[in-house]
């Protein structure tokens, strides 16, 4: 069964598409971050030498937002996109 099946079917029950809706912020960061980094033609481990840290902490940086278990500092945020070539914009939005 391929990814997109098992996701598929996975969202057909209440609880999980719950806890998906949920997360969907965090993943279009992500996207977004992934996005950025592979326009401007970095690894991991160029972002973290241009963020001032080490490879690993970019690897946990990206990962955390799909595992939930950590969320990230706007400041590291902003380092973050300003290696990239980026800037960090946050906003709130009206339902």
């Amino acid at each position: 069964m391929s990814h997109s099946q098992l996701k598929q079917k996975a969202l057909k029950k209440e609880s999980v598409r719950k806890e998906y809706e949920e997360l969907e912020p965090e993943f279009c960061l992500l996207r977004e971050m992934l996005r950025a980094r592979k326009e401007a033609g970095l690894s991991q481990a160029e972002v973290a030498e241009r963020m001032g840290t080490k490879p690993p902490a970019v690897t946990r940086l990206e990962s955390s937002l799909t595992s939930g278990r950590h969320s990230p500092s706007i400041a590291t945020l902003k380092k973050y996109a300003e290696a990239v070539g980026c800037h960090l914009e946050i906003k709130l939005v009206h339902y």
